[in-house]
């Protein structure tokens, strides 16, 4: 088949209803901010690690440009002469390439400060209660010029009406922190465990592990920012936007008006949507169109849609010119927590799914939460299964967010979730479930090891889809192999009675089914399976659970 394609698209937005976040990826800094003892310093050196930014902890950068330490500054020049130069600090910082900055408990309390910190990257305010506050100065006093903390590690104390109760200090900026939109509660977490929960509430994410690394990024309008991050990558000066039937005349001149703002011209390939599409006819189809296109090894090809769209587009970015670049715009759930991430492409053939493929990572993904507000009720259940198996496997605590999605039990399958277009918990949801994927492939970028426990529920499901003709959708099939192959592991010993019936009952309550579609036949299911391309040594191999988390 040939996709139908639309070249050098006007510049006509359609506009999310939302504010973007501002079009200067580069200097996306992610600010630290919070009381004194919250772990800014801490929290933020490992999420400099994990993606691949330098860390600036303000303080130690005052310290450094005026060769005294902070206690001594506030002797000599008072707390106004110390604002001075943490703003003066700031204001270089914040200009300066992206990166993870440590703030100063009180660096926000300027207006000018606080507005230049939005406009130029994500703001984290981290809380914890008094004690533990205290508990942590009093550990790791520091320089902390206006706490009353005994040890204090410089030359000149903190004079006597300058000196504070952690606890007074809370009091009086208790409604500053509370401004703060994102806010991620530290109390009696170990450092690694609240990186990993910054991340999700941010929604930022860096992969690494098959060669290039790429940045993720998670929340409501990154689409608009999409042009200047990909000239930020250095994508050239052209490319193919691929999507479906669906996705395309919902956000295609959205997502071209953004590319041509960078200086992009931009063609738009229009594939029929649908898994009856994920052929290698559709890939030679792509193919012409990058050919018409004049995607050259420089530039990069973008993938707007859900499993099928990201599938084709990265094999077909994969084998044009021996392999360009592709940029994920995942717009369902199913491909926001699981296909968009990872970097499997390929297409089906006749005999079985995903029987042709390649490992291609993304250069970048961007997951705008507010395209689910137009996905049919029946694919967000899909990806709701993807959820579920991601809680089973990682984070038992997503299973406490579904009764948000019982509306999906009661919603006609084409009823568009309308009622998601407000919700501001929605993007840390995704991100939170994004985030167990994102370990393991972290661990297992080729699928050797650890990664494999992403198959659960996808042995038997493969086979039921291709058994129908893929009448039952991904979700619907791995939500029955995920509940059957629970079975198996109880039948085997290596779970605990109960499991499946447990598993059933949280599918059950997003309405997905649990059961096999009535006449299936199960002969064809078991021929599926066979030819599953997870075998290894001609026999069928399972990712089997043994509890939930």
């Amino acid at each position: 088949m040939q996709p139908s394609t639309t070249h050098d698209c006007p510049a006509s937005r359609i506009s999310s209803g939302r504010n973007p976040e501002p079009l200067h990826p580069a200097r996306m800094h992610l600010y630290l901010y919070g009381p004194p003892g919250s772990g800014k310093s801490t929290i933020g050196q490992i999420l400099a690690q994990r993606l691949d930014l330098p860390f600036i902890d303000l303080d130690a950068f005052i310290e450094r440009a005026a060769k005294q330490c902070i206690p001594d500054i506030f002797a000599l020049e008072g707390e106004a002469g110390f604002r001075a130069r943490e703003a003066a600090a700031f204001d270089q910082a914040a200009h300066g390439s992206a990166a993870v900055i440590a703030l100063g408990g009180g660096a926000l309390l300027n207006a000018k400060n606080r507005a230049l910190a939005e406009s130029t990257g994500d703001i984290l305010c981290l809380q914890a209660d008094a004690a533990t506050l205290e508990s942590r100065v009093n550990r790791n006093p520091g320089q902390r010029p206006l706490l009353a903390v005994p040890n204090m590690e410089c030359a000149t104390p903190p004079s006597p009406g300058q000196a504070k109760p952690i606890g007074q200090l809370l009091a009086e900026r208790a409604d500053h922190y509370a401004s703060f939109a994102c806010r991620l509660s530290v109390s009696d977490l170990p450092p690694d465990v609240t990186a990993d929960q910054a991340q999700a509430v941010l929604g930022r994410f860096r992969i690494s592990g098959m060669g290039n690394a790429y940045s993720v990024r998670v929340g409501d309008g990154v689409l608009d920012t999409l042009g200047a991050r990909m000239a930020e990558l250095g994508c050239g000066n052209r490319t193919v936007v691929v999507g479906d039937s669906h996705t395309l005349p919902l956000y295609g001149e959205r997502v071209a008006a953004s590319l041509r703002a960078s200086g992009m011209t931009v063609s738009l390939a229009e594939i029929p949507a649908g898994e009856a599409t994920k052929t290698i006819e559709t890939v030679a189809a792509l193919w012409s169109a990058f050919l018409d296109a004049g995607i050259e090894r420089g530039h990069a090809v973008v993938a707007l849609g859900g499993g099928v769209v990201g599938d084709l587009t990265g094999f077909a970015a994969a084998t044009w010119l021996r392999g360009v670049r592709w940029i994920g715009l995942p717009t369902t759930l199913l491909a926001m927590v699981d296909s968009g991430l990872g970097g499997k492409t390929g297409a089906d053939l006749p005999q079985g799914k995903n029987l042709i493929g390649a490992f291609h990572p993304p250069s970048l993904v961007l997951a705008d939460t507010s395209t689910l507000a137009t996905l049919p009720a029946v694919e967000l259940r899909c990806g709701l299964a993807e959820v579920i198996k991601h809680a089973v496997i990682g984070d038992p605590g997503l299973l406490d967010e579904l009764p948000r999605f019982a509306f999906c039990a009661q919603s006609a399958d084409n009823a568009p979730c309308t009622c998601l277009a407000e919700s501001d918990w929605l993007a840390s949801f995704v991100a939170r479930a994004m985030a167990v994927k994102v370990r393991i492939i972290q661990q297992d970028p080729f699928e050797k090891g650890a990664r494999a426990a992403l198959n659960l529920g996808h042995t038997i499901g493969h086979g039921i889809e291709k058994a129908t003709d893929f009448a039952v959708r991904h979700g619907e099939a791995v939500a029955i192999g995920t509940v059957l192959e629970a079975q198996l592991a109880e039948a085997l010993g290596l779970a605990q009675p109960g499991l499946a019936q447990q598993l059933a009952a949280h599918f059950a309550q997003v309405g997905l089914p649990v059961t096999m579609p009535a006449g299936i036949d199960l002969t064809a299911v078991r021929a599926a399976m066979a030819l599953d391309k997870k075998r290894a040594d001609g026999e069928i191999r399972f990712a089997l659970p043994a509890a939930i988390g």
